[in-house]
């Protein structure tokens, strides 16, 4: 909500009537793109082996982006590495000041700053 009145495009503008009466006024331009920027992002990821964090870890940074991943590959094959796949999750949770919870046996959900999971019977905290 922070961009929702862009100020950069601010002019001056006077008219007859203004200079006789001294006075100015700010047109502000509002056909600016809120579009692009303002769309959250859910994107879905498949974990089948512990390099596919790093893709995951920079959709978070970008911080716009609610990141569902599915876990169940690299559960089946290797739970060391889920183990440190998670713990990197979190701490990227952490850092960007998100959120984190699995959901069933086989997912979780990452989200940036600006979204809070509901907890219920179905989510679960994640934990080390």
């Amino acid at each position: 909500m922070k961009n929702l009145f862009s100020l950069k495009n601010i002019t001056r503008k006077k008219t007859d009537e203004d200079a006789d009466a001294g006075e100015e006024y700010v047109e502000l331009d509002t056909e600016t793109d809120y579009e692009k920027s303002s769309k959250v992002v859910v994107r879905p990821f498949i974990m089948d082996d512990f390099s596919d964090i790093k893709e995951i870890l920079d959709t978070l940074r970008e911080g716009r982006t609610i990141v569902l991943i599915n876990i169940k590959p690299l559960k089946d094959k290797d739970l060391v590495e889920l183990k440190r796949a998670i713990n990197k999750l979190k701490k990227t949770c952490d850092a960007i000041e998100g959120d984190i919870a699995g959901f069933g046996d086989d997912y979780i959900v990452v989200t940036p700053s600006f979204a809070e999971i509901h907890r219920s019977t179905q989510t679960n905290t994640v934990e080390e």
